[in-house]
């Protein structure tokens, strides 16, 4: 019998309409949703940043956002359980595509961090966020019997601050912090004990003050000093006049200047080129001028959708390495989400972290996809190993 309702499963599973079934709905059209929206924005915004190519940002970011909807395709198909068994591979792809930045990397604006390809440059930080959940995520599957040891937190931490120091050593904060989330989300998934946590707070608060106060006062900088502004300049950048205050005072004023339904062509802020970064890491603040609240709300909406059902994946994930990677992905996106949105408003410092999908770059939109995809694999296992336990 039970092989049978398994021949059965496995019949529905592979038919062209099993396999359209297997895609979470919802899920799907908050991710069209968003791409559509970065494509939109990006060519309405960047129309005037290089002259004669009005829509060489917006050809671009389509073409990475479609390499990456297949592979979206591509990991929805897969078996995630099997990403378990190379952790040790991924875990040692990841530390190596990081430190290869360092040899082949290219240099901008003072950072290396990407490797010049013959279409695109290729961050492998952004890679690395889902790298890092999936490896973490086996190594803890691993040690199941023994996650309240002090042992295994310690080497979870270390094997997730690793990277995140050699990520930061670019330098790149933004994705040095998404490393430390991703872990911190998987070791909550885990069950990990509150003790731990408190025990890992105490050494972060020491860490920082380490870095900001006691490390200057004796004549070491450990973070350059455009970072120290970044991290303090929205504490209050009316009176800041540096580049990060002017750059968040630049995103106050679009996002002001938008009201209900946005200002559309008559958007000075983005298209005199007074608001910097306007198609990356503040895309947001072009949102918030162009579209107004309403398009605010919506692009918010359709993020609410999405990390939902990633929490919905969460929960009916067939075991426990579904869970770990699906709340390892989902804290990934909150905490960019959050962040990004944040620093565009002035209530968090500006650490060159994207806005999932909709910020222009080709790295950051097919990791996310392929993310997706991975939950999308979480889901659709999940709903097979259902309909066996029904039939």
């Amino acid at each position: 019998m039970q092989a049978a309702a398994t021949t059965a499963v496995k019949d529905f599973r592979d038919a062209p309409g099993g396999r359209v079934l297997r895609i979470d709905p919802l899920m799907l059209l908050a991710t069209l949703g968003l791409i559509a929206a970065s494509i939109y924005i990006i060519g309405s915004a960047t129309q005037d940043d290089r002259p004669g190519e009005g829509n060489y940002f917006l050809y671009r970011q389509a073409a990475y956002a479609g390499v990456g909807f297949v592979l979206m395709l591509l990991m929805t198909r897969f078996d995630y359980s099997r990403l378990r068994e190379w952790k040790l591979g991924i875990y040692g792809l990841l530390i190596g595509s990081i430190l290869l930045v360092s040899a082949a990397g290219v240099s901008a604006r003072g950072s290396r961090r990407a490797i010049a390809l013959p279409f695109f440059s290729f961050q492998p930080s952004e890679l690395g966020k889902l790298l890092l959940v999936v490896a973490l995520a086996g190594f803890l599957v691993d040690r199941f019997r023994r996650l309240n040891d002090r042992e295994t937190t310690s080497r979870i931490v270390l094997l997730a601050v690793i990277p995140a120091m050699l990520v930061i050593a670019q330098p790149d904060l933004g994705s040095g912090f998404v490393y430390l989330a991703i872990l911190v989300a998987v070791m909550f998934v885990a069950g990990t004990p509150w003790t731990h946590f408190a025990a890992l707070g105490g050494l972060t608060a020491a860490a920082i003050v380490l870095v900001l106060i006691a490390a200057p006062a004796v004549g070491v900088e450990v973070l350059k000093p455009y970072q120290k502004d970044r991290l303090t300049a929205f504490l209050n950048p009316g009176e800041n006049q540096g580049k990060e205050a002017y750059q968040i005072n630049q995103s106050l004023t679009a996002i002001g200047s938008g009201g209900k339904t946005g200002r559309g062509d008559e958007a000075t802020q983005t298209k005199l080129d007074f608001l910097p970064e306007h198609h990356t890491d503040f895309v947001f603040s072009v949102v918030g001028e162009e579209f107004g609240f309403v398009g605010a709300a919506l692009v918010l909406s359709l993020f609410a959708l999405l990390i939902w059902r990633a929490l919905r994946t969460l929960t009916i994930a067939k075991n426990f390495y579904g869970a770990l990677v699906a709340g390892g992905i989902t804290a990934m996106l909150m905490f960019e989400v959050f962040v990004n949105v944040g620093m565009t408003i002035g209530i968090m410092p500006i650490t060159g972290i994207p806005l999932p999908l909709v910020s222009y770059g080709g790295s950051s939109v097919i990791t996310t996809l392929m993310a997706i995809g991975l939950l999308q694999s979480i889901h659709a296992q999940a709903r097979e190993t259902a309909a066996v336990k029904r039939l």
